[in-house]
């Protein structure tokens, strides 16, 4: 079997999303690039998906039998996306409000972004920024503080968790009438995909699920796939991927101008902030973890 590019054993092994299903027509080849491999990829319109490497006999847009495909990639249909794997992986991270009935599921956006996947998913963590590149949307001067919140490193979950964050918003989401003080909890459970939980406008009792799903092209480029599971009962599917369209167009200039674009591991080669507690925490957890790929490895 080919041998991949990437050479990173603990990105080689993830589940890395292709594409949202509503963005593919069934019984029809599609292809990208993961981890610098052509990869090809269709699904039947009945739940059976399949995933391999590029070759030139099946070429983009040519109908195709997924019963009939040999020497194929794992692939698993979660969340609303097809996922793929260029290792062995091992069970994707559960999102369980996924499953919740009455939730707007929706894929907001897929955008390509020149900058590595450790990049994007930091900015994805950063409140510090809200004021300044979402100006009246995710803040506003002069509320520019990150107040002091908490992070914790699970070894038994795997993952990175910040709780207790809070930050004023002129415009919280698509439901929201008016500024208000909302409630954050960011997880990391996979070294290129974040899952946010903010205060739901429309019940205060449960909390909107908003997750950026990164697709390594390689070390300095991704497709982020954007995916939202919040509750509206109010606005058209458009009008609600628009809103996070918006913010996620603020941020591609600031993320492809982040220089360099791999993410240093080292903690000095940056000077850390309270607002960067959680970023600080990303970075020693992918440093535990041995990535490689998209990181500039802190000095032994």
């Amino acid at each position: 079997m080919q041998q991949s590019r990437c050479t990173d054993p603990v990105i080689l092994n993830l589940w890395h999303p292709l594409a949202a299903l509503v963005d593919m027509q069934p019984g029809v080849v599609f292809d990208t690039v993961l981890l610098e491999e052509r990869v090809s990829y269709a699904h039947d319109g009945q739940g059976e998906a399949a995933a391999w490497r590029s070759f030139a006999g099946l070429p983009a847009g040519a109908a195709v039998e997924i019963d009939q495909l040999v020497e194929t990639l794992p692939v698993k249909v979660a969340y609303g996306y097809l996922w793929t794997s260029l290792g062995t992986p091992g069970e994707l991270f559960p999102i369980p409000e996924f499953a919740e009935a009455d939730r707007r599921k929706l894929n907001a956006a897929t955008l390509g972004v020149n900058v590595s996947a450790p990049r994007a998913i930091e900015n994805f963590l950063d409140m510090g920024h809200f004021p300044y590149v979402h100006t009246d949307i995710l803040g506003a001067e002069p509320h520019t503080e990150v107040k002091e919140y908490d992070v914790e490193i699970s070894v038994e979950r795997d993952e990175i968790l910040a709780t207790r964050c809070r930050f004023y918003q002129p415009k919280a989401s698509t439901v929201s009438t008016e500024g208000a003080d909302v409630d954050y909890v960011y997880r990391v459970p996979h070294p290129y995909c974040s899952v946010l939980y903010k205060s739901s406008p429309a019940d205060e009792s449960r909390l909107d699920v908003i997750a950026i799903f990164l697709q390594p092209i390689d070390q300095e480029h991704v497709r982020a796939h954007m995916m939202l599971c919040v509750l509206d009962d109010e606005n058209e599917d458009k009008i609600i991927k628009r809103f996070q369209q918006t913010i996620f167009g603020q941020d591609k200039p600031i993320l492809e101008n982040q220089f360099p674009k791999r993410l240093p591991l080292d903690p000095r080669a940056e000077t850390p902030i309270r607002a960067d507690k959680s970023a600080i925490a990303y970075r020693r957890w992918l440093s535990q973890k041995g990535v490689t790929y998209g990181v500039i490895p802190a000095a032994t």
